[in-house]
């Protein structure tokens, strides 16, 4: 099932986790804000109030808990509800939409990583979603010290977080090949620089698809 043509901008943050993609989607939010944009920042999974209750299913509890199979089946339904609820609505008002995290994702994690599910994600994508950032920027950095990172947060957000510092290097692998990829679409920056110059490349490069 395709998405409706979008009359706003959709813009996505992608990386391992502890990049830094949380941070920066709120400063290109609260950027494009400042030039009189009407944006909308959320982030997968959740989204949406059905999408935030699968959240808690998929990030918390033991990495055994899910097999890759059913966590694609369950990021997909967040996925949808998030699309139907949030993304396309504000597209359909012309509005700016930034997500930390979409299908690229479940590509890495489920597609690639987690499972040899790269075929079925997109299958289901395709029927699913139908709907593609403008613009994504992957978040690229060594694994040690963005997991540190992650883990410093503290909270109960972390059952990929706590599959260890090989499957975050394996996740890193997996990114940086989308980007080569998809290089009309993507973008990889170096996440391990300060998170105002990250932020000013970020802002520059959102600007050339803003118009």
């Amino acid at each position: 099932m395709a998405a409706a043509p979008a009359a706003g901008l959709f813009l996505s943050f992608e990386g391992i986790d502890g990049a830094g993609k949380s941070t920066q989607a709120r400063r290109l939010a609260d950027h494009l804000r400042c030039l009189g944009r009407s944006v909308v920042l959320t982030r997968e999974p959740g989204g949406s109030p059905g999408a935030e209750e699968i959240r808690r299913l998929l990030v918390e509890g033991a990495p055994g808990r899910w097999s890759a199979e059913t966590e694609l089946l369950l990021f997909t339904a967040a996925r949808r509800d998030h699309l139907e609820r949030t993304i396309a609505p504000a597209l359909a008002e012309g509005r700016v939409v930034i997500t930390d995290r979409f299908a690229d994702s479940t590509r890495v994690y489920q597609g690639a990583v987690r499972g040899d599910l790269r075929a079925l994600t997109d299958r289901l994508h395709a029927e699913m979603i139908g709907l593609e950032p403008r613009l994504t920027f992957i978040l690229d950095m060594e694994p040690g010290p963005a997991l540190r990172r992650g883990r410093a947060r503290g909270g109960t957000e972390d059952r990929f977080e706590e599959m260890g510092q090989e499957f975050q290097t394996s996740l890193r692998a997996g990114f940086r090949a989308l980007a080569a990829g998809f290089p009309d679409r993507c973008r990889l920056i170096d996440a391990a620089r300060p998170a105002e110059a990250i932020a000013a490349e970020i802002a520059a490069m959102a600007a050339e698809v803003l118009g």
